[in-house]
């Protein structure tokens, strides 16, 4: 027994936090530079079971429904019946690559605070004990933290209020009177699911929503991304792809708009008991907001407003720029290089996901392998170098194919 687990305290090179498709793709990696899982590495996940957050998706997503789904590094995910939930085949995928690479993750586990552990060290503090680790890649997404955006009278709303985090599906919404709020994948999915048993919907959006024709090749994805990443690199608090792609004009997409279903409402003023109201607009006002003075009567609100990324437990260690976000050079965190953000900012998405989790390994392997009384946390080399050193003996232990 070691000194840190004398103390109570669990010594580890690296704990990953999350395993959802960034922090799976990161454990692989891992395993494959020759990091042993619940040895050197271990991997913590909040959530009941396998799946990340494609377990909590509502049952009418099918997979099937699902766009842009990339394999985990080292396993295909083939054969799959379109017409199945998405939460049950991939949750099934990952759970099947999870046993596959002995990934050994521990769940259900949730992590409180990341802080200073001293001796280079970072304290993990969990719901099942602490860790001592010399490096953290967080994996932990943004499910866990869906957006409410505020509006007066918000609480004085008779009906129900939901979000995207709780969307059952379109059964429950027969008959009633449904406004969706959002102009997002999820909430156009949402709404038009609904539409076809709601007795009335109403959409609204902050933005006029911009609807993509055309293919979506290599290069637009590149520099959609760039965006993206540009943002997190300024520190400031990341958007998601889909915001600066635009929305697929799809064939179901293009149908519920001969419909009228996506006629979209400028985002209301003010949430009434029975439903949202818009102002009436200042006389003569130059770009005032329409509808002034309407009001639409609702029985539900649907807030599909998207998520913000899960990184409080971070908070002990000051991340955060002035902009609102954490400061990333690739993966690292600027502020503390042993810290790394997978599925985060340019990253949130399946297939970058799979790319930060390589690239965080990369860097991370680095700062490990670092001889003794070189650099401090501080002086790692940027994402994308060479290798240092010969890697841990077993480098390629169970690793597969793949990666």
């Amino acid at each position: 027994m070691n000194g840190f687990e004398a103390q109570g305290v669990r010594d580890v090179d690296v704990v990953v936090v999350g395993a959802g498709q960034a922090g799976l793709s990161a454990a692989y990696h891992l395993r494959r530079a020759g990091y042993e899982p619940g040895r050197d590495v271990v991997v913590l996940d909040q959530a009941p079971r396998p799946g990340g957050a494609w377990q909590f998706r509502w049952p009418s997503l099918t997979y099937g429904k699902v766009h842009g789904m990339h394999a985990l590094p080292g396993m295909e995910l083939t054969g799959a019946d379109a017409t199945r939930p998405s939460a049950e085949v991939i949750g099934e995928y990952f759970a099947r690559y999870e046993e596959a690479f002995a990934l050994r993750v521990r769940r259900p586990v949730r992590v409180v605070a990341v802080r200073e552990g001293g001796d280079g060290r970072l304290r993990v503090e969990t719901s099942e004990g602490v860790y001592a680790a010399r490096a953290l890649i967080n994996a932990t997404g943004t499910w866990d933290r869906p957006f409410w955006p505020r509006y007066p009278g918000q609480e004085t709303f008779l009906g129900r209020q939901l979000h995207t985090a709780d969307y059952p599906g379109p059964e429950p919404f027969a008959g009633r009177r449904v406004v969706v709020v959002g102009g997002g994948a999820s909430g156009t999915q949402h709404l038009m699911e609904i539409a076809d048993v709601a007795a009335e919907t109403t959409w609204v959006t902050r933005s006029e929503p911009v609807f993509r024709e055309g293919p979506f090749g290599e290069a637009e994805g590149r520099a959609a991304v760039a965006l993206v990443e540009e943002r997190v690199r300024r520190g400031l608090a990341p958007r998601s792809v889909v915001s600066v792609t635009g929305l697929p004009l799809t064939d179901a997409v293009r149908a519920a708009r001969e419909r009228g279903v996506l006629e979209r409402l400028p985002m209301f003023d003010r949430v009434t008991p029975t439903g949202v109201a818009w102002d009436p607009a200042p006389a003569g006002g130059e770009g005032a907001r329409w509808p002034a003075g309407r009001a639409v009567d609702a029985d539900v609100i649907l807030w599909a407003t998207g998520f913000r990324a899960a990184v409080d437990h971070l908070a002990p260690l000051r991340l955060r720029e002035p902009g609102g976000g954490i400061r990333l050079d690739g993966t690292r965190a600027v502020r503390d290089p042993r810290v790394h953000l997978v599925g985060y900012g340019p990253s949130a998405s399946t297939v970058g996901a799979n790319r930060a989790g390589r690239a965080a390994v990369r860097d991370v392997r680095r700062l490990l392998e670092r001889p003794a009384g070189g650099a401090g946390v501080g002086g790692g080399a940027g994402v994308g170098g060479a290798f240092v050193g010969a890697g841990r003996a077993g480098a390629t232990a169970g690793a597969g194919a793949g990666g």
